[in-house]
C-alpha cells in the first residue's frame, strides 16, 4: 500500500513556498511581525513622553547647579579624621557638601554617619575618586557647581614622609596642583587650604607667627610648602579668594560622639600621639613609645601645640566666611601654648584611667624640639580663639569614642563613660 488515504497534517497554503532553494515567508506572518515592532515603538515613545512630563526627568542634580542662598563646598578628604569633622560642621551650618575621597586613609563609616544625620536630598553627596587622576577630577568639577573647596586630602605622617618621600610629593604637591587647575578651569572662586606648622621646620624663636621663615625639615612639611607656593604663585594673576591655615597638632573628636579618629592599623607606628596612647590603654600595643628624650626642652621631650579638632573646623568655617575675592589670608591655628610629650602622656593616663606603660626610645627622623603658635593674627582678623584648651578634657572626649568603637567605624557599642 502506498498510503493514499493518509491525512495531511499541514495544508500547502501554510507552508513557506520554495523556489530554487529559496524560502519565501508567508505575507501574513510578516505583517504580524512588523505590527509587533510598530507597537513596541509606539509604547516606547509613550513611555519617553510620560517621563519627559515628569518633574524629575531631565532635571539636573541640585549639586550640579548654583542655588541662591546655598553655598556648595567640596571637601576633599572628607572621609578622613579632620575632613569628616569639617563636613559635619558645614552640614550643621546648612552648607551643601560634596565629599571626594579615595578611602586610602579615610573611612566610609564616617560618610555613612553623615548621610544618616543629613538624609535630606541636596545636602550631602559622596564621590569615590583619587585626586591623582586629573581626568576624574575635572569630570567631578564639570558635573558639580562648587562655590568653594576645602582641600584636606593628604597623607600626613612626618615619620612616613621620611621613609617614602615621593608618595608625599605626589599626594600633597601634585594633587593640590590638580585641584587648583580644576578650580581655575571651572571658575570655582574660593579655596580654603589645609596646611601645617611643619612648613616652619624648627624655628629659632617661639612662638611661631605667620612671618616666621618657612624652613621645613621633612618631606611632609616640604610638600605642603611647595603646595602653598603653587597656590600663591597662581593667585598673583587670579581673583580667587584663598585662605591658608597652618595648624598644629590635632587631638579630640566630636563632643557628641558621632565621629572620631580611626586610622589604619598598619599606620599605627606613624600616627598621632593620641592614637598611640589610646592603643596602649586598650592593650592593642604593649605600651607607648616616646621617641626622643634629649631635646633642649624642660623635660627633654618634644613640645607641641595641641589643637582640638572642634576648634580647628571652627577656624575653617570662619575662614570660609571671611574669604574675599582677590585676597589671600594665611593663619596659624593653635592654642598658643606648648605642652611636652611627657605632659601629654600624663594627661592621657588620667583621661583613660589606665596606667600606660611608656618606653623611651631614640629620636624619630624629621622631628623637631619645640613648636607652638602665636594665634594673634587669626584672633584679630577672623575673630577665632581656641575654646577647647583643656588637654585632659579633649582626650576624655576622644577616649569615649574609642571605647565605644573598638573596631573604629566597623563597630559601635553601647555608650560608655
Amino acid at each position: 500500500m502506498l498510503g493514499l488515504g493518509r491525512t495531511r497534517t499541514q495544508t500547502r497554503s501554510n507552508r513557506p513556498m520554495s523556489l530554487g532553494g529559496l524560502d519565501y515567508a508567508d505575507p501574513k506572518k510578516k505583517s504580524n511581525f512588523v505590527g509587533k515592532i510598530l507597537m513596541a515603538a509606539v509604547l516606547t515613545a509613550l513611555c519617553i513622553l510620560m517621563l519627559k512630563q515628569s518633574p524629575s526627568f531631565n532635571t539636573p542634580s541640585v549639586f550640579s547647579r548654583h542655588q541662591p542662598g546655598v553655598i556648595h563646598v567640596l571637601v576633599t578628604g572628607g572621609a578622613g579624621y579632620i575632613g569628616s569633622h569639617a563636613a559635619l560642621r558645614l552640614l550643621k551650618d546648612s552648607y551643601r557638601v560634596t565629599i571626594v575621597d579615595n578611602l586610602s586613609r579615610g573611612n566610609i563609616g564616617a560618610v555613612r554617619i553623615l548621610q544618616e544625620l543629613f538624609p535630606e536630598p541636596g545636602r550631602l553627596q559622596f564621590i569615590y575618586a583619587d585626586l591623582g587622576d586629573a581626568k576624574a577630577v575635572h569630570q567631578i568639577f564639570s558635573q558639580n557647581a562648587f562655590d568653594s573647596v576645602m582641600h584636606f586630602a593628604a597623607v600626613a605622617y612626618v615619620g612616613e614622609s621620611t621613609l617614602d618621600p615621593l608618595k608625599y610629593y605626589h599626594n600633597i604637591t601634585s594633587n593640590t596642583l590638580t585641584v587648583l587647575e580644576a578650580m581655575a578651569a571651572h571658575g570655582v572662586p574660593t579655596l580654603i587650604y589645609s596646611s601645617t606648622c611643619a612648613t616652619y621646620g624648627e624655628p629659632e624663636k617661639m612662638p611661631i607667627t605667620e612671618e616666621t621663615p618657612q624652613l621645613p625639615i621633612n618631606p611632609y612639611g616640604k610638600a605642603k610648602k611647595m603646595a602653598e607656593d603653587i597656590i600663591l604663585d597662581f593667585h598673583k594673576n587670579s581673583n580667587m579668594a584663598v585662605m591658608i591655615l597652618r595648624y598644629f597638632n590635632v587631638i579630640g573628636s566630636d563632643p557628641e560622639g558621632r565621629l572620631g579618629e580611626a586610622p589604619r592599623p598598619e599606620l599605627r607606628e606613624h600616627g598621632r600621639i593620641s592614637g598611640a596612647c589610646f592603643d596602649a590603654a586598650r592593650g592593642i600595643t604593649p605600651g607607648l613609645k616616646v621617641r626622643g628624650t634629649d631635646y633642649k626642652t624642660t623635660d627633654g621631650t618634644c613640645i607641641r601645640d595641641y589643637i582640638d579638632v572642634t576648634d580647628l573646623v571652627d577656624a575653617h568655617v570662619k575662614a570660609l566666611e571671611k574669604a574675599r575675592p582677590g585676597k589671600v589670608g594665611i593663619y596659624n591655628v593653635g592654642t598658643g601654648r606648648g605642652r611636652s610629650v611627657k605632659e601629654f602622656v600624663e594627661a592621657c593616663k588620667v583621661a583613660t584611667g589606665v596606667p600606660i606603660k611608656v618606653d623611651f626610645l631614640p629620636r624619630r627622623p624629621g622631628d623637631y624640639a619645640e613648636v607652638f603658635s602665636d594665634p594673634t593674627k587669626i584672633r584679630l582678623e577672623l575673630n577665632w580663639t581656641a575654646k577647647h584648651t583643656d588637654l585632659q578634657e579633649s582626650l576624655q572626649v576622644a577616649w569615649r569614642w574609642q571605647k565605644s568603637h573598638l573596631n573604629g567605624y566597623g563597630s559601635s557599642l553601647a555608650k560608655s563613660s
